[in-house]
């Protein structure tokens, strides 16, 4: 049964859980558990299917632990119910069937409200979930026995309050789902009519762990030797030259013929000779270009401006405008002249 801590024996000096205590004609297992929790107890004990013992002991197994058909002794509230025996109390968890409450743990169960009686009416309950660093959260119905539409659960946003998931008779839960957060809140609503039993809920929280690649032991070792002249795009394109002399660290270091060494490094002097050599012709044809459009005009405008215009006068047509150069200005002339 759920939140069912065990059969104790009980040998009545003190008795297992030494808080209050009372007795009853009409006890049940949530009546017990409801009377333990309002005096805020965490464990309730029922015994010969009358009497009722909250406590905070948490030696109460101390008289040792008995089979659990011999806490078989009916309640008086309810005959289905288990309620202890002679000697042998019945020990439950005084959080079953608590109307709300705050879990932080990694996993655990929640019940519906007056659990495991059935759910009362008006009840308006909410359990907050939270687990920080949880990347999400497991749930998984044991049971669900809702009867009135109107009677719901809901799986909130414990930051936003949006409503992800809501349940009731006509729509049940599926045996389980996921939450993508770390706070989740759950709700529960019941009219006035059509009680049920209510529900059982479990939740497990996971975190995300990152594996980080170790970085291998024996690497090789690389000696990368690059010469890039950042000149021109189209230099790095044509002359860019990599070299990548590769020793393992299982031989010694300096077996590479002299030779190969001399003959790389006088490729790679020749290499740059060329990029130097192809950058100054480039810069010397740049500077013998004709000039430019805009010098051009300028001439063009200057020699336009050292022109002298004359002007014909002839009184039987009209007036003839045109370009006449004169070859020597400094002449005593006048440029009305009449044919």
């Amino acid at each position: 049964m759920p939140g069912n801590l065990g059969c104790y024996k009980d040998h009545g000096n003190p008795p297992p859980l030494t808080g209050t205590s009372e007795t009853s004609n009409k006890l049940t297992i949530q009546t017990c558990i409801s009377f333990c929790r309002s005096q805020q107890f965490k464990f309730a004990g029922m015994e010969s299917g009358y009497a009722c013992f909250c406590g905070n002991n948490p030696d109460y197994w101390r008289y040792g632990e008995a089979v659990s058909t011999e806490c078989n002794s009916v309640c008086f509230g309810d005959h289905t119910q288990p309620c202890g025996g002679d000697g042998r109390v019945i020990l439950f968890d005084t959080l079953i069937g608590a109307c709300g409450g705050n879990y932080t743990a990694p996993t655990s169960v929640i019940y519906s409200p007056d659990f495991p009686d059935v759910y009362g009416t008006g009840r308006v309950c909410y359990w907050t979930i939270q687990v920080p660093g949880a990347s999400q959260i497991h749930f998984s119905f044991a049971l669900f026995d809702i009867k009135d539409s109107a009677d719901m659960v809901e799986v909130l946003d414990g930051y936003t309050y949006h409503v992800l998931a809501r349940f009731d008779s006509r729509n049940q839960p599926p045996l389980s789902f996921n939450v993508s957060l770390d706070f989740v809140i759950l709700y529960f609503f019941s009219d006035q009519i059509n009680q049920a039993q209510g529900f059982a809920v479990r939740y497990t929280a996971t975190k995300e762990t990152v594996q980080q690649d170790k970085a291998p032991v024996n690497l090789t070792l690389t000696e990368v030797i690059t010469e890039q002249a950042n000149l021109s795009i189209s230099a790095v394109r044509s002359s860019k030259i990599l070299y990548v002399i590769t020793t393992s660290p299982s031989h010694a270091p300096g077996t590479m013929p002299e030779w190969t060494v001399y003959g790389l490094t006088a490729l790679l002097i020749l290499s740059v000779t060329a990029i130097l050599a192809k950058i100054l012709l480039h810069v010397t044809m740049k500077s013998h270009q004709v000039p430019s459009a805009a010098g051009r005009e300028d001439s063009y405008r200057a020699t336009r401006a050292s022109e002298i215009w004359s002007i014909f006068y002839e009184p039987s047509t009209s007036i003839s405008i045109f370009k006449k150069k004169l070859k020597y200005q400094q002449d005593d002339c006048n440029p009305l002249v009449e044919d």
